[in-house]
């Protein structure tokens, strides 16, 4: 096994929302992405697979070709730790926005200010920033 990588299936709104993603966390990118063509099996020009990485944090995504009726939990999530609280508010205002909280931004005792939520992407995230 050479690793393991956290994979992101979307329903149409991968581009969106990776791009979103890169956007917010600085030191990100997305590293490659191919869009379905005519006659493919996918919408075409939606993602037929992409990667991204989030401060070196490798993830692929695609788009689904098959419509099912589940989508993301947040009973898996991406945790970030940020280093300033500035960074932690700029993330949560600009990943939040569109969302819902799951916990609200607070000190919980465990971090000195945390948050959990779900994107409009139905993508969950935790950001902590921790005591000194």
């Amino acid at each position: 096994m050479s690793k393991v990588t956290p994979f992101l299936m979307f329903q149409g709104q991968a581009e969106e929302a990776i791009t979103h993603y890169v956007n917010l966390i600085e030191g990100s990118e997305i590293t490659s992405l191919v869009r379905y063509g005519p006659n493919e099996p996918g919408a075409e020009g939606s993602v037929m697979q992409a990667s991204f990485s989030l401060k070196g944090q490798e993830i692929l995504c695609i788009d689904s070709s098959i419509k099912h009726d589940f989508t993301f939990t947040p009973a898996f999530s991406l945790f970030v730790t940020c280093d300033t609280e500035e960074e932690l508010d700029k993330l949560y205002a600009g990943l939040s926005e569109g969302g819902h909280d799951l916990m609200p931004l607070g000190d919980y005792g465990f971090s000195k200010k945390f948050g959990w939520f779900v994107d409009r992407f139905g993508v969950s995230w935790q950001l902590t920033l921790p005591h000194a």
